[in-house]
């Protein structure tokens, strides 16, 4: 792991919470490289390019859809247990919003107070998730599809492509 630290004024267009992005290979070399050096200056005309590129690159970054946002309110943490347990088997969201004691409208309200997601879009993030991780063990796409709650492996695919920019082989190659 490495560590580089900006001044404020340099960081401005950059996010402010935490966030995961996908690195590309200039911006890691380019890390690396900065973590030899000593504190840049933008005195010096070389730091001075090393720091605009690094901005440059920082700012080209798309944050990625890898984490996942807790619940604190009971009925939408149960909901939320509910979904993670067996995606695959699943049975459907009015079926665990009548488990947590709440109407779904009231559900997806909490989802999107506590989360800023909608009840939908959580659970996508759930299952893209899953799926990354059954990837990462070395499962085959249609049973990380299958295991997702995705009824085909193109489904997931296309949710993939659309989350992540790339296709779930095509992301692993370049891991």
């Amino acid at each position: 792991m490495r560590t580089v630290y900006l001044r404020a004024r340099m960081a401005r267009r950059l996010p402010r919470t935490c966030c995961v992005v996908n690195v590309s290979a200039l911006l890691q070399h380019l890390i690396v490289h900065l973590c030899t050096q000593e504190k840049l200056s933008r005195r010096s005309r070389v730091h001075a390019h090393l720091i605009d590129v690094l901005v440059d690159q920082l700012e080209a970054l798309q944050t990625v859809p890898l984490q996942l946002p807790a619940l604190s309110d009971a009925r939408a943490a149960r909901v939320a247990a509910l979904l993670q347990g067996d995606l695959a088997e699943f049975r459907s969201m009015e079926w665990a919003c009548k488990q947590a004691g709440a109407s779904k409208r009231t559900i997806e309200r909490l989802f999107r107070e506590e989360t800023r997601l909608s009840l939908g879009k959580w659970r996508q993030q759930l299952r893209l998730l899953r799926s990354l991780q059954l990837l990462a063990a070395g499962e085959k796409i249609s049973h990380a599809a299958l295991e997702a709650g995705y009824s085909t492996p193109s489904a997931f695919i296309a949710m993939f492509r659309k989350a992540l920019g790339t296709t779930p082989r095509k992301y692993f190659e370049n891991a």
